[in-house]
């Protein structure tokens, strides 16, 4: 098992950034796929990024590509999402999630998830 515990949300600016860390315990991390999701009030959980256990491949929502990142360091077994020029429709609770095979976009897919960390996008 993995235990996934996010950190770095919070308040910001339209356009301004922030990275979200997971931190992960348990087994192994580099045994995972990683992905990050997100949930806003009133909305169903939604996919936002995926890497896979070494990082050479990642892939992206296509509302967040070109303005978030995923990365992840085995090393220090933590995955990051580096966010920026948010927008407002980026409000949401963040999750990241571990998945024993090889990820995915769909949250069904995943055997692990952390409890959440709040983005608030706004002026």
């Amino acid at each position: 098992q993995v235990q996934l515990v996010e950190s770095g949300g919070g308040l910001v600016q339209p356009g301004g950034s922030l990275r979200l860390s997971c931190a992960a315990s348990g087994r192994t991390f580099s045994s995972y796929a990683m992905g990050w999701f997100r949930q806003a009030p009133g909305k169903d959980r939604e996919f936002v990024a995926v890497i896979s256990r070494s990082g050479g491949r990642t892939a992206y929502a296509d509302s967040v590509k070109g303005r978030f990142t995923i990365s992840r360091d085995n090393a220090k077994n933590t995955l990051y999402l580096q966010m920026n020029s948010l927008k407002p429709e980026d409000t949401a609770v963040y999750y990241c999630a571990a998945d024993e095979s090889v990820g995915g976009r769909n949250s069904k897919d995943y055997e692990y998830w952390g409890q959440g960390t709040q983005v608030t996008v706004s002026s």
